[in-house]
């Protein structure tokens, strides 16, 4: 998949719902008014909805390594672990059609974080300079379900943006290649919370939270992940739809 020249437009606005109903015990998602344009849709299951999720900036670091991996905490250079609270995040990715949701197999699903001290690897910044390492990069592809797991740590921080994870979603259908890039988010309590412990203590105290960031509020609500404490880290989750008609 080279040329993404498809990307995924909004299809509704974001305070627009897919309606949900439920039969013999399954649930099924009816999407309603559907403009024909490409676009993806985020299913948040703490509320019976199916709503469209927002697609949001690459940034500056993006870099396609080509790693097929589950856990990305490790440099594959060196053996390096990059220290910091355990975070395992699964994403659950389905096709959103008139006829309802459908697990989606076989997609290529990139992930890619700073780390505990807002570090981004194999890129050079003003602030550093990491060419050639590959922490906390890596990507999964969707079993039959539609679900990818990463083993992770909980990110850090850096001056001007929020706690975030990147997500890039590529996948053909019908011989047209998609391709969706948008950020995941945390709670600021939790956040709060982690940055009190080691490495991340070790930073201070950070200058910007969910609400004063600029990428957060065009959508940032409907990508915030679900945490749960999970033994001494954290598991999260969120469900995505892709609209690919």
């Amino acid at each position: 998949m080279n040329n993404y020249k498809h990307s995924l437009r909004r299809m509704l606005s974001r305070r627009e719902m897919l309606t949900l109903s439920r039969a013999a015990g399954t649930a099924i998602f009816v999407v309603g008014c559907m403009p024909k344009r490409s676009n993806v849709a985020v299913l948040v299951s703490s509320v019976p909805a199916c709503i469209v999720s927002p697609e949001q900036t690459e940034g500056p670091y993006f870099v396609d390594e080509k790693l097929k991996r589950a856990d990305i905490r490790t440099d594959p250079n060196d053996g390096s672990v990059k220290q910091g609270v355990p975070l395992e995040l699964t994403l659950h990715i389905s096709q959103v059609s008139s006829n309802g949701c459908t697990p989606l197999a076989s997609v290529i699903t990139d992930i890619w974080h700073c780390d505990a001290l807002g570090v981004y690897s194999d890129v050079t910044d003003r602030n550093f300079d990491t060419v050639g390492k590959k922490f906390l990069r890596g990507y999964q592809i969707t079993d039959a379900l539609g679900n990818v797991q990463f083993t992770t740590i909980y990110p850090g921080w850096y001056e001007g943006r929020t706690v975030h994870i990147h997500i890039k979603i590529r996948t053909n259908v019908s011989g047209k290649n998609y391709e969706f890039t948008s950020q995941l988010y945390f709670d600021d309590a939790i956040s709060d919370r982690v940055y009190t412990q080691a490495p991340y203590a070790s930073k201070g105290e950070r200058t910007l939270k969910n609400t004063d960031d600029g990428i957060f509020r065009d959508g940032g609500e409907q990508m915030l992940l679900k945490l749960k404490p999970q033994g001494q880290g954290y598991a999260a989750s969120l469900d995505i739809g892709l609209n690919l008609t």
